[in-house]
């Protein structure tokens, strides 16, 4: 099932602006979170807590971000 990743891409732009200096925060290449986003490459454990640190979401409210899917 492919994810909606949505609401984090709003979230993005809301903290960082660009993928590009969210990218560059989280220490991956903006290639990497365009891959994840696409649900092409799978988020890990450690970068889904960076990104969380990094656009202060809530651990209670991970799974909107970064688990919601269409049906």
């Amino acid at each position: 099932m492919p994810f909606d990743y949505s609401k984090l891409e709003g979230r993005i732009r809301e903290k960082c602006r660009t993928r590009v200096s969210f990218a560059d925060q989280m220490g991956l290449s903006e290639r990497s979170i365009s891959l994840k986003m696409n649900g092409k490459t799978q988020w890990k454990q450690s970068e889904i807590c960076n990104a969380c640190s990094i656009l202060e979401i809530e651990k209670e409210k991970i799974p909107e971000y970064f688990f919601f899917f269409f049906f």
